[in-house]
C-alpha cells in the first residue's frame, strides 16, 4: 500500500529536500507541499493525504493550531510533527491536539519513514530527546490524581530491564548494547512487552512503565 504524504514546512529548501528524500521510497507518494498552516488545511481538504509531515513554527498558522483545526474539521489524517524545537509546551500541545509522532529535524531518513508508516497505522513515536519529558509530565499528572503503581508480575525481569531503558529514550541498538544482548532479541522482548501491557507503540509503553513505577 502506497502512503500519500503532505509535507508542510515554511523553510523552502528543507521542505524540497525532504520531499526529494521521501520520494525515493517506493511506498510513499508525496502528493503536495505547503509553507504554512492555512495552506496545509487547504491541501488536506483537496488532496486527502494519509499522513501530514508538519513543522510547528510557521507563519500565518502554527503547527499546533493547524492540528487543532484539522481535528475540528473532522479530518482523520495522521500527523507527524518534524521540527527543530523540543520545547516542552509545544510537545504537550501538539500531542494533546492529536499529533501521533514528534521527531526532531536531525532524525535520520529511516526514522522519518518509519514514523510515517507507524502513524498511518495509528501508532505513535517520540524522539528520544522528548520521550523523558512526556513520561515525566504524565507521571506528574498521575501523582496529582493519586494513581497507584500497577502490578508488574506479568513482565519478566529482562522485560522490565528492556522497558526501563525504552522509557528513558534508548533505541533498540542502545538497549541491546546496554544489556549485552542481540538487537533481534530486544525486538522480541518488545513484542512480548507490548502484548502484556496492551499497548501498540513505544510511547505508550514508556508511559505504562512510568505508571508501573519502573522509573
Amino acid at each position: 500500500m502506497t502512503l500519500r504524504v503532505l509535507v508542510v514546512d515554511d523553510q523552502v529548501l528543507f521542505r524540497q529536500g525532504l520531499c526529494s528524500l521521501l520520494a525515493s521510497d517506493p511506498n510513499l507518494e508525496i502528493v503536495g507541499q505547503a509553507g504554512n498552516g492555512l495552506e496545509c488545511l487547504r491541501q488536506v481538504s483537496l488532496l486527502q493525504p494519509d499522513v501530514v509531515l508538519l513543522d510547528l513554527r510557521m507563519p500565518e498558522l502554527d503547527g499546533v493550531q493547524t492540528i487543532k483545526r484539522l481535528r475540528e474539521a473532522g479530518s482523520e489524517v495522521r500527523v507527524v510533527v518534524l521540527t527543530t524545537f523540543d520545547d516542552d509546551q509545544l510537545v504537550f500541545e501538539a500531542l494533546r491536539e492529536g499529533a501521533l509522532a514528534f521527531l526532531l529535524k536531525d532524525a535520520t531518513a529511516e526514522e522519518i519513514v518509519d514514523a510515517i508508516r507507524e502513524a498511518a497505522q495509528g501508532r505513535g513515536r517520540l524522539a528520544s530527546a522528548v520521550t523523558h519529558k512526556v513520561v515525566s509530565e504524565f507521571a506528574r499528572m498521575a501523582r496529582r490524581l493519586g494513581d497507584t503503581p500497577a502490578d508488574t508480575s506479568g513482565l519478566s525481569r529482562r522485560e522490565i530491564e528492556v522497558l526501563r531503558l525504552l522509557a528513558r529514550g534508548a533505541s533498540n541498538k542502545e538497549i541491546a548494547t546496554g544489556l549485552h544482548i542481540a538487537e533481534g532479541t530486544v525486538k522480541n522482548h518488545l513484542t512480548s512487552i507490548f502484548g502484556k501491557l496492551d499497548v501498540n507503540d513505544r510511547t505508550r509503553a514508556a508511559l505504562r512503565a512510568r505508571e508501573l513505577g519502573l522509573l
